[in-house]
């Protein structure tokens, strides 16, 4: 039997005490943290894992994983 792959999408954004904190989106709660981008995307997996893990033990069922898109806004102060 072939693994079933899920691809979720993660944001990354320093944290001010250094490194980085990591979440996903499609996984509310899910988050994690690590020295270097790296770091922290082998901790979000892990995490990620965990999450799927939770629910498929409470017999919730899994997400999808979507497609999210990012983009940025220019707002101007007067």
């Amino acid at each position: 039997m072939k693994d079933k792959v899920l691809n979720f999408t993660v944001i990354l954004e320093p944290d001010p005490s250094g490194g980085y904190v990591v979440s996903c989106p499609e996984l509310p709660g899910c988050y994690s943290q690590g020295e270097t981008v790296g770091e922290a995307l082998e901790n979000i997996k892990e995490a990620i894992l965990l999450t799927l893990e939770d629910l498929a033990d409470s017999r919730e069922p899994l997400p999808e994983p979507r497609q999210v898109l990012v983009s940025t806004v220019s707002v101007s102060l007067r």
